[in-house]
């Protein structure tokens, strides 16, 4: 006999710095969704991620497949703060290019 209703949490929780881990482990959410959208199984991403149960990849990604817009939301402003990060660093250090080549030419004096 089934139970009426069957659920099973969501092996999704934010860090400390708002970004989504999957199953208790490092592992980000968006690295399975990038994984995922570059057509990778779910057996796939858990033979690249094996600290992440298989269990809980399908789970991720039927939650990003039932959530996609907040999902999306989610990535979008990651890459947005990433891009803001990148740019203050540029910003206050300068372009980090030009600067491993201006010591490469010094050290070669």
């Amino acid at each position: 006999m089934m139970p009426e209703t069957l659920s099973e949490p969501i092996p999704l929780k934010a860090d400390v710095h708002g970004v989504i881990r999957v199953g208790g482990t490092r592992v980000p959410l968006e690295t399975l969704i990038a994984a995922y959208r570059e057509g990778a199984t779910a057996e796939e991403i858990g033979e690249q991620y094996p600290s992440v149960a298989l269990a809980d990849v399908y789970a991720s990604l039927a939650y990003y497949l039932r959530h996609r817009p907040e999902v999306d939301a989610y990535l979008t402003q990651g890459e947005a703060e990433l891009a803001r990060a990148q740019e203050e660093a540029k910003r206050r250090h300068g372009n980090w290019p030009d600067l491993r080549q201006r010591l490469i030419a010094r050290h070669a004096r």
